[in-house]
């Protein structure tokens, strides 16, 4: 455990000189606050483009409060996860180029040791940025748009949490079995975004498909209970395909150390 810390430790600093620990909460906040603003004041951006009669611009409904959370949800689900892969496409790949891995894994650190070290790091920064940005969305959409129900606040908050230590690991293991942090990237992104459509678009359930968390997420509370058991299998199936992604990512690091 000792050796885990220290790893762990060894991963934060990382965070830091590479400033994720400060663009990354940033940007989620920019996202979670530009979405609530945006809304709000659309018709009045319409008004003074002149691009449209006035009789029209007064007619377009300002979205409620939950329309609001939800769209702040898809930013997340869109450029968020483009950041959170951008931010960990290397976190393998890049240390085995440069040996750092090697160095460490002569001395006696076990391979998963190393992949769940940096797996917690990407988990931390992950939802430190993503609760900044959300807390940062309901509080003006409150603001501006009135209460949302707490319930389906933070089933929402659990949900895309969830969603995204998912693709951040999904990011970790395609570091660790690519050497080109970009291809890890993509990788990662394409599977995401896949998932996604895949539940969005067939025409039948999917409770294991961990491309349902984004819609239960912006459906809070209210679709976790209408979907009944369905949405816990979600939950049960995602935690089971993460700890299976860290065991090929520490196998796949272990074959890279041997060859």
């Amino acid at each position: 455990m000792r050796t885990w810390l220290v790893l762990f430790r060894k991963e934060w600093l990382e965070l830091l000189r590479s400033y994720r620990l400060i663009w990354l909460p940033i940007s989620f906040l920019v996202l979670g606050v530009s979405q609530p603003i945006t809304a709000y004041f659309l018709p009045d951006i319409l008004a003074s483009s002149g691009g449209l009669p006035e009789d029209v611009v007064r007619s377009i409904p300002l979205p409620n409060a939950s329309e609001v959370m939800a769209g702040s949800l898809q930013q997340f689900g869109t450029i968020g996860l483009l950041l959170l892969a951008l931010s960990s496409m290397g976190a393998v790949s890049n240390e085995r180029a440069s040996g750092t891995a090697a160095m460490i894994l002569v001395k006696p650190v076990s391979y998963l040791s190393f992949i769940t070290a940096k797996w917690a790091s990407i988990l931390a920064i992950s939802w430190l940025s993503f609760a900044a940005g959300y807390v940062a969305s309901w509080y003006y959409t409150v603001t501006l748009f009135g209460s949302v129900g707490g319930p389906s606040v933070i089933a929402g908050l659990l949900y895309f949490g969830l969603w995204l230590s998912f693709v951040g690991t999904l990011a970790l293991l395609f570091s660790s079995l690519l050497s080109s942090p970009a291809a890890a990237a993509f990788g990662s992104l394409a599977l995401a975004a896949l998932l996604q459509v895949a539940a969005s678009s067939l025409p039948f359930e999917q409770p294991w498909n961990p491309g349902r968390l984004s819609q239960l997420a912006a459906g809070g509370l209210d679709a976790a209970l209408s979907d009944g058991g369905s949405a816990w299998l979600t939950v049960a199936v995602t935690a089971t395909a993460i700890a299976a992604a860290l065991y090929l990512a520490a196998r796949s690091l272990q074959g890279h150390s041997r060859s």
